[in-house]
């Protein structure tokens, strides 16, 4: 899609669109669930690791053979440096995923087995469908040795990162989904 077509579409309310470095053009829903469960991980990152922590959101990251990725949240090693616009898959501890309904089959088993591959510390998959957290850990190269299921409202989960630091998940503060009424 050329830069002149990007500029007049009109894209559907309530997707974010991503442009991909080979011309690709990927739309993915956004909710309410979604949205408020990545400005809550947000939340906690700063809680648990201060306010000028290096963390990104839906920013590219560089992994090799172009299977560059813009996870919902990515906290960086405090060391870690740009190369050119982006950090490197090298620079990143943890990647949390929030599943949304057309995303479930790539964050549970896609992302699992990439991340695992180049060897991320830690994949949560975060889930506000199932109310449970999946934390990943011990990468290998098709995934993750240990994978452990947290419920939402189980209280604070403390997550260590490769670097000494703890990230503290507050998963009774986690978004579920609300029910739908009829009124306007």
């Amino acid at each position: 899609m050329s830069v002149e077509a990007i500029m007049h579409t009109e894209f559907p309310e309530g997707y974010t669109v991503f442009f991909g470095a080979d011309g690709k053009v990927i739309m993915t829903p956004q909710s309410l669930e979604y949205s408020g469960t990545i400005k809550s991980l947000q939340y906690d990152t700063i809680v648990s690791l201060g306010r000028h922590a290096k963390t990104v959101s839906d920013v590219y990251l560089d992994f090799p053979a172009d299977e560059n990725s813009a996870p919902d949240l990515a906290i960086l090693r405090e060391d870690s440096q740009r190369v050119g616009k982006r950090y490197s898959f090298e620079d990143v501890l943890l990647i949390a995923e929030v599943v949304s309904v057309s995303s479930a089959r790539k964050d549970y088993d896609d992302c699992t087995a990439k991340y695992g591959r180049y060897n991320i510390p830690v994949y949560l998959v975060v889930d506000p469908y199932a109310a449970e957290v999946v934390v990943h850990t011990q990468p290998t190269g098709t995934g993750y040795i240990a994978a452990h299921t947290h419920q939402y409202g189980t209280g604070k989960l403390p997550i260590e990162l490769a670097d000494g630091r703890t990230f503290t998940l507050d998963l009774d503060e986690l978004p579920r989904p609300e029910p739908e009424t009829g009124v306007h």
